[in-house]
This record gives C-alpha cells, sequence and structure tokens, in this order.
C-alpha cells in the first residue's frame, strides 16, 4: 500500500472507497457540488490543509476541475498540491450509463493511475510515526471512563473535527494528523481544561 502524509481530498464516496483500498492517507470527500455550501467543511478543509497538507485528486472532466478550482480559492495560501487523473474514456462498473463527458472518474482508475498520479504530485511518504492505540485512549480517559465523552469533545474540538466521529474514526484521525509528541501535547491541555 502506497503511504501519503498529506490528506486526499476527492468528490465523493466511491472515490474514497477506491483511494482507501490503494493508498494509506486519510481521505476526505468534497460531497460534490455541495462543499459550495457548507461552511463547516470548507473550515475543515483549511485546518487540514494548514496542519498536514493536502493533495487535490479530483475526476478530470468539468464538474471535477470546477471543484478543484473552487477549493483552491478555499485553501487560498496553505499547502496544496494536485494530482491529476488521465482522461479515459468508458463508465465505472457501478453505473449503467457513462457521465456527461463519457470519462472515468476516480474510481474508475486503476491502482497505478493513482499512485503515479500521486507521486507526480509530489505526494510525502508517510511518517513512520508508532501509531496511538485504542488502549491508550482508554489509559488517557478518551474512551471507557466517566468523562470519555466531554475529553473527546474537548480533543475533537481543538482538532477542528466533527464532534460526532466514533472512536475508531478518532482514533484514525489522531493518527493521521499527530505525532506522538503533539498528541502527548494536546492530553495535557486537555487535562488542565477538564
Amino acid at each position: 500500500m502506497f503511504s501519503v502524509d498529506e490528506i486526499i481530498i476527492v468528490e465523493g464516496k466511491y472515490d474514497k472507497m477506491r483511494l482507501s483500498s490503494v493508498v494509506d492517507a486519510l481521505v476526505v470527500t468534497t460531497d460534490g457540488f455541495r462543499v459550495y455550501n457548507n461552511k463547516e467543511k470548507q473550515k475543515q478543509f483549511q485546518h487540514l490543509a494548514a496542519k498536514r497538507g493536502v493533495i487535490i485528486l479530483t475526476d478530470s472532466d468539468s464538474a471535477g476541475l470546477r471543484i478543484r478550482n473552487y477549493l483552491c480559492r478555499c485553501l487560498d495560501g496553505v499547502k496544496v498540491k494536485h494530482a491529476y487523473i488521465p482522461e479515459v474514456h468508458g463508465k465505472e462498473k457501478r453505473k449503467s450509463t457513462p457521465g456527461a463527458q463519457q470519462l472515468l472518474g476516480v474510481e474508475g482508475m486503476s491502482n497505478e493511475v493513482i499512485i503515479n498520479a500521486l507521486k507526480k504530485a509530489k505526494a510525502t511518504p508517510k511518517n513512520a510515526n508508532a501509531p496511538i492505540t485504542a488502549a491508550r485512549l482508554y489509559c488517557d480517559g478518551l474512551i471507557g471512563k466517566p468523562n470519555s465523552a466531554q475529553k473527546r469533545h474537548t480533543l475533537l474540538k481543538t482538532l477542528n473535527m466533527p464532534e460526532s466521529l466514533s472512536s475508531k474514526a478518532m482514533l484514525d484521525v489522531i493518527n493521521r494528523l499527530l505525532t506522538q509528541d503533539e498528541y502527548n501535547r494536546l492530553m495535557a491541555e486537555i487535562v488542565l481544561k477538564n
């Protein structure tokens, strides 16, 4: 599996599923054009971009390019890299008919094409940081303790992440966004707040 340090932004859930089967990275979706009106998601992208940098990987059709351009304006001044897939005619297996421009999207690309696109974008190899475990979350009081919900809420708010994330999703975010030292500092702050 190809490991990438940056957060990868794709258009939809099928793109995310495809990327997650090929790349070890945090992959987030724009939910298509809904990102235009979702200020919370835009702020989340800005936070992620400032923290780790992002790679935008949208379809090569006109809709994908419009979303890419919109994201560039939203993320102006932060670390943004661009990965492009080639224009390949066809349709995705799950669809009964091809899209308007009859081009395959990210979800229809081969593993090799996806990895090459990320390499051309100069994706940063993932840091070999030892992962935080669920046992560590328990010891730190983020799960399984009386005030765990409050601590999780404080941590997720500090990370500018949705407060409704499951413990498993939160653990994934922690491991993708924070080094051990950053996590330790954050937990020290949270202990003082609670």
